[in-house]
């Protein structure tokens, strides 16, 4: 059994992320949704409180701090209750720093690492690919030998901050196996297209990528097993997908002890109850499956079955709870004065989210 007792530090770093998504994220989160931007301010704080560098190695200006996937969970889950276009924009450079961190050899680690230690880095990693029954170890972007470098053809959707990013994450097939290559921003054989027009995460910028004979050299490969690494962003995307899930529940709980009905507040009519019991159900089963599989991830165990539950879970859960809380609104939940349409536009992305968050 894994043990769920969180550890003195585990808690403050949940205390002090929490902190920040109640008074940095959740009050701007609306302006974001409605602009489609996010304030350089935010973005900055939150690398302030180690977001990506604390789990670097020391000799690339890390914190060297060791690297646990329930602590991430953990922080995941924070700023997901804050918002979750926010939270996917901050988490982004993880996608490019932990995969080299993991995989990466010495030479790789030296060169691409040390920028993250400096401020926010715009990087991120390219793994969903616009088709019908996408599995990210089944990918249909190739990476072919030519000479002493690869050649990657194929298109991407679902790239975070694409379109600012320094360096790029490509995962391609090679050789049967699922493989990762770094891919320097204007690359040739590179194209970043226009931003997509999503249904939620309104806020975070999207894009698709396209590789047309993109040539990269041999070293842009990280080397090793991206199972693992596969199984990390399940288990980042479920997190989250609990964190907006809480958000939601806790807004029409609340909502429902001063909204009443024929003189008595509608938390105390059972129908309402029923239902907002059942929302806090689904949150703390997903929450455990969620941290079943980080506990797996942690103890260096294949976690795949672990992550793919609780991503599955935790995503249906979400999309369930988000779209309880605009019924217990009733007709205020559906107007975009009360921020539950919003959320629930978001949870109806997690069944498509892959490989944009990692923890």
């Amino acid at each position: 059994m894994f043990d769920l007792e969180l550890t003195d530090e585990q808690k403050l770093v949940q205390e002090t992320v929490s902190s920040f998504a109640r008074a940095e994220i959740r009050p701007i989160a609306r302006d974001c949704d409605e602009s489609g931007e996010i304030p350089r301010g935010v973005v900055d704080k939150g690398f302030e409180l180690g977001l990506i560098h604390s789990a670097l190695p020391e000799e690339v200006g890390g914190f060297g701090e060791e690297r646990s996937a329930v602590t991430g969970a953990i922080v995941a889950e924070e700023l997901g209750w804050g918002d979750l276009s926010i939270a996917l924009h901050l988490l982004t450079p993880r996608l490019f720093a932990y995969p080299v961190t993991d995989l990466g050899d010495e030479s790789q680690r030296r060169a691409l690492l040390p920028r993250f230690s400096r401020g926010f880095c715009p990087a991120t990693a390219a793994v969903v690919e616009p088709r019908i029954g996408f599995d990210p170890t089944n990918l249909a972007t190739r990476a072919e030998r030519s000479g002493g470098d690869f050649v990657l053809n194929g298109r991407k959707c679902f790239v975070p901050i694409a379109r600012d990013a320094e360096q790029i994450l490509v995962f391609a097939e090679l050789d049967g196996e699922t493989s990762a290559f770094a891919v320097e921003r204007g690359a040739a054989g590179l194209a970043i297209g226009e931003r997509e027009k999503n249904m939620g995460i309104k806020a975070l910028a999207t894009f698709e990528v396209s590789l047309d004979q993109a040539r990269v050299p041999a070293a842009s490969r990280l080397q090793g097993d991206l199972r693992p690494t596969i199984d990390r962003t399940r288990v980042a995307i479920a997190a989250l997908a609990v964190g907006v899930a809480r958000g939601a529940y806790e807004f029409a709980r609340d909502y429902a002890k001063e909204r009443k009905a024929f003189g008595v507040p509608i938390a105390q009519k059972q129908a309402i109850a029923f239902i907002l019991a059942d929302m806090a159900i689904e949150i703390d089963a997903a929450r455990l499956l969620v941290w079943e599989a980080a506990w797996t991830i942690d103890r260096g165990r294949d976690a795949t079955r672990e992550a793919v539950l609780a991503k599955r879970y935790a995503a249906n859960a979400a999309l369930k709870v988000t779209d309880n809380a605009l019924q217990v609104l009733g007709g205020h939940g559906y107007i975009r004065d009360y921020p539950v349409e919003l959320w629930l536009r978001n949870a109806r992305g997690f069944s498509s989210f892959e490989g944009i968050a990692i923890v």
